[in-house]
This record gives C-alpha cells, structure tokens and sequence, in this order.
C-alpha cells in the first residue's frame, strides 16, 4: 500500500510517488517541461511579513533551466532569490527589471496583479 502522506511540516510537500520533498523528488524526470509558456511576472506580500516577492510563473523550462535562469536573475537585479515548485522567487520588487531582462532573452512576459 502506497504512503498517502502529501505534505509534511519539515519536508513542506512531499511526492506520492517517491515519498521525497518534492525539490528532492526521486522519481521526477528533470527533462519534464514545467509551465505553460504564458510568463507571468507578479509581486507577493501574502505570508511575508509585508516583505515583498517579485513571482515569475508558468515559465517552459525543466528544473535545471529554470534554475540558471534564477541565478541569471538575482545577478542582473543584484538580489536574493530561490526556485520553488515551478517558479522563480526573487526578493524584492523587481517587476520591471524582471521583464525587461526577459525580453532582452526573447521571453515575452506580462506583469499580472495590480
């Protein structure tokens, strides 16, 4: 019988597959493409501590790209950042300096929210 077990308080979300982290998921496939290629780019303060969060999601890339890339952008914006479940966090308002990197890449992105 499988582990049904989805989420775990020090591990966060755990693959039914493989019952790792998700970030250390055995079984994924890192050639799997992740987002639908429609970037959106958006700022989150949810759960932050009034700390701000620019999201860039639905980017088409496997794990190993998207994880260049995030480096590539908290070089270019000169802060902090991290992967998670499919998309790139990078610390701080970074909307505009986002978008303007990925269109100098050829990746067309929209800034969502307000």
């Amino acid at each position: 019988m499988k582990n049904k077990l989805v989420y775990s308080t020090d591990q966060g979300r755990i693959c039914p597959e493989c019952d790792y982290a998700i970030d250390d998921c055995q079984c994924n496939d890192s050639s799997t493409i992740l987002g639908s290629g429609k970037v959106k780019i958006q700022l989150e303060t949810k759960g932050r501590k009034g700390k701000g969060v620019t999201l860039i999601k639905e980017l088409a890339m496997t794990a190993d790209e998207l994880k260049v890339l995030a480096k590539k952008l908290k070089n270019h914006c000169g802060v902090g950042g991290s992967v998670k479940d499919g998309f790139i966090e990078i610390q701080g308002d970074q909307r505009s300096k986002v978008q303007s990197y990925l269109s100098e890449i050829g990746i067309q992105a929209k800034i969502a929210g307000g």
